[in-house]
């Protein structure tokens, strides 16, 4: 009696095994990927792999929009390989907002998958194979979505997730069945989704890895540095400066970046500080706007920043530099507005040649000067202020010059 007894168990235990096993797998798990494949997005591809194997998901569908990477080319066939390699049946479509891509190491991964698809107005190419893989020939060249799958390297044209999954259904992948029920009558009631995307965090500094992103948050952090330096204020521009720069070093960090570029960049900043201890725009000044453009236009490998943003924020700095911090040194260390008037007749002394224009320093303040002396007044030389226009003062000479009737 024991003996039958244990192998009645056995039996029992044994085909509720086998009706576990047979049983149809309800987890969908759907992967959103935008935006440059960079270590955040290639590693969040992989745990995703991970888990719908460890969870034994039904597929893995990744809705790509990615217009290339900048991990490794060993880091993208590994990433391919594991798409590949997956038990797990992995399907891509090329969607979302926008005009949808999938170009360079993005290509890569969507070749890789079992199932593919593709919106209208999406665009493919120009990037390689996955390893072990024929070439298809746009290694070099991209080509539209519809005609990606009119030359059967793409599965299925379809203009919304939901009918992507439509047209995933009832297919069989590495011997897995995906039945997902029909997207006009309803998917199967005891499926499940299981969305991931990248996290506040990874988000934020996957979008401070983007070339425009990273080149606009280093050359604010520049010149917050070049404003707390000059103004010595409170902290606020210090701090803020330090959070731009830690997320720009992330970005130039991830980003194939050349030296020499960063290099030029901080010579610009430097270049245009000068100027500003000078207290107006010469030689220096030049040297800034030139090594700006140039490290601006070959700051990355293979990237680069987009043209009008190059523009935009070189008048930007230009105008901060030129304009704007003169100004505000000169409100943050000068003699109150009111009784300016009490300035006309003392004297200074000149801290950078007036020719007609320059720096001087009078009663302890620097100001904007200019005179209308023939003869530039040199640095060092002793000047007085004849009179006041608005916060500029003209001087002249203390030598020679005419005196106040009050001096």
């Amino acid at each position: 009696m024991l003996v039958a007894g244990g192998a009645v168990a056995a039996l029992g235990s044994a085909a509720a095994v086998s009706a576990a096993t047979a049983a149809p797998a309800t987890r969908l798990d759907i992967v959103k990927v935008t935006g440059l494949i960079d270590p955040l997005n290639a590693d969040l591809v992989a745990r995703s792999l991970r888990a719908a194997a460890g969870h034994d998901a039904l597929a893995v569908v990744i809705q790509l929009n990615s217009s290339g990477g900048t991990i490794s080319a060993a880091a993208r066939d590994r990433l391919a390989t594991q798409i590949t390699r997956s038990p797990i049946p992995v399907a891509v479509w090329v969607g979302g907002s926008g005009r949808p891509r999938a170009l360079g190491t993005a290509f890569t991964l969507l070749r890789s998958a079992d199932f593919t698809g593709e919106a209208p107005g999406s665009r493919v190419g120009n990037g390689a194979a996955p390893p072990a893989t024929a070439a298809d020939g746009l290694e070099h060249r991209t080509m539209s979505g519809d005609d990606a799958v009119d030359a059967h390297l793409l599965n299925s044209a379809s203009p919304t997730l939901v009918s992507f999954l439509a047209d995933l259904s009832n297919h069989t992948i590495k011997g897995v069945h995906i039945d997902l029920g029909q997207a006009n009558h309803g998917f199967r009631k005891d499926l499940t989704f299981n969305f991931s995307q990248l996290s506040i965090l990874p988000k934020l500094l996957h979008t401070a890895a983007s070339p425009d992103v990273a080149f606009v948050m280093f050359v604010i952090a520049l010149s917050l540095a070049v404003f707390e330096f000059f103004t010595a204020g409170v902290g606020v521009a210090a701090g803020t400066g330090v959070a731009f720069f830690a997320l720009a070093a992330y970005g130039l960090g991830v980003l194939p970046v050349h030296p020499w570029a960063v290099a030029l960049l901080l010579v610009s900043t430097l270049g245009f500080a000068v100027d500003v201890q000078a207290g107006a725009p010469r030689f220096w000044t030049a040297v800034g706007v030139v090594a700006y453009l140039a490290g601006a236009l070959t700051l990355y490998r293979g990237q680069h920043v987009a043209l009008w943003i190059v523009g935009l924020m070189g008048v930007l700095v230009s105008l901060f530099m030129i304009n704007g911090m003169p100004a505000m040194v000169r409100t943050r260390f000068s003699t109150p507005t009111i009784g300016r008037e009490s300035l006309i007749g003392q004297l200074g002394v000149a801290e950078s040649g007036v020719d007609p224009e320059g720096t001087v320093r009078v009663n302890g303040a620097p100001w904007r000067a200019r005179t209308n002396r023939a003869t530039p007044i040199p640095a060092g030389d002793a000047v007085r202020v004849v009179a006041i226009d608005g916060l500029l003062l003209e001087v002249e000479p203390e030598t020679g010059g005419a005196r106040d009737a009050h001096h």
